[in-house]
């Protein structure tokens, strides 16, 4: 079990803050919306700006939808053993991606490039073998490496065609 799902109960310990760093909220919501679960170590509405709420809400509005897939990935873990996060290198294996850190697939066929770090709004994804949808709606085919713009209301991720 996860005690205080979602609800971010500990907010006392940033009431008196100099200082907040609402993008690595923002960022760290984001990344979380694609995992099996997702926490908040305080509600965002407490200590966030409105522009910083909004872009929370939309990974909340993210992980709604792909709540479905990660139910059924769960179920098949339960019976395989297969990880729901996985390893590009995992799912593409031997094609030189065991050095990829800061992308990830959500079981084979949804891959998720968050950006990680701070002060930045691009990022270059390494898109593997195939026809993939990128959240932005174009269609990419790889492999390929991409230059990307990352706004902070954006979880890139990728959707595996064929």
């Amino acid at each position: 079990t996860c005690p205080d799902m979602i609800g971010g109960g500990d907010f006392v310990s940033f009431l008196n803050l100099t200082s907040l760093d609402q993008d690595l909220i923002v960022r760290s919501a984001q990344c979380h919306a694609m995992m099996p679960m997702m926490q908040f170590s305080v509600a965002p509405w407490r200590v966030l700006d409105a522009v910083h709420l909004s872009a929370v809400k939309k990974a909340i509005a993210l992980r709604e939808q792909q709540t479905a897939l990660i139910v059924q990935l769960a179920k098949e873990a339960a019976l395989t053993g297969e990880p729901i996060i996985r390893h590009l290198e995992y799912v593409f294996p031997h094609q030189g991606y065991a050095g990829i850190k800061d992308q990830f697939m959500l079981g084979n066929s949804m891959m998720v490039a968050p950006l990680l770090e701070k002060n930045k709004f691009t990022r270059d994804v390494i898109i593997p073998p195939g026809k993939w949808k990128a959240d932005d709606g174009k269609i990419i085919k790889g492999p390929v490496k991409i230059s990307i713009k990352v706004p902070l209301d954006r979880l890139p991720h990728f959707q595996k065609m064929e």
